[in-house]
């Protein structure tokens, strides 16, 4: 089983039944689990109002406190599992929120025309530092080369069964 699997599987016999709607979404890379889980919409809130957006949002705010210490509890338990550090979101309606998750710090080294290019966005004022700039590049290329990027995960996940199936 890989490793984001049995995090996953550990999640859901962790997690208390009553928190989400459905099975929340795992995401795992190197440094951080991040759990994200469905709560149900406020009842007379259907529709894409302003006020719609309060409610789910205050859904979302009551939730964050209200489990609190059982999701420290939780996350404590499986950051000494794992090796990694848990964070949580929330979705309700058209609303999400993560809350507190790691911004991880990346050594990179770039040619100038590629400095250049980060310069450009500080000078622009799309981001405020090289770091910010790099960063909003990453989240470009992820929101617009999503079918790439998972044909990419997907041979990775063959790679790492045929590495698993072989000899030791």
């Amino acid at each position: 089983m890989s490793d984001d699997a049995d995090i996953a599987a550990w999640l859901s016999g962790r997690l208390p039944q009553d928190w989400f709607e459905t099975a929340p979404a795992v995401s795992v890379d190197r440094e951080e689990i991040v759990v994200t889980g469905r709560l149900a919409v406020p009842d007379g809130t259907e529709g894409g109002t302003a006020a719609t957006r309060r409610a789910e949002a205050g859904r979302i705010a009551r939730f964050r406190e209200e489990t609190r210490p059982a999701r420290m509890r939780i996350a404590d338990e499986a950051e000494s599992l794992f090796g990694r550090k848990v964070a949580w979101g929330a979705a309700c309606g058209q609303t999400e929120e993560l809350f507190t998750n790691l911004a991880t710090p990346v050594m990179t080294r770039l040619r100038q025309p590629q400095r250049q290019v980060l310069d450009t966005l500080v000078d622009a004022g799309v981001a405020r530092t090289r770091s910010e700039a790099l960063a909003w590049c990453v989240r470009l290329v992820g929101q617009h080369q999503q079918d790439w990027i998972q044909q990419l995960r997907e041979a990775l996940s063959g790679v790492e069964q045929a590495r698993a199936a072989g000899p030791r």
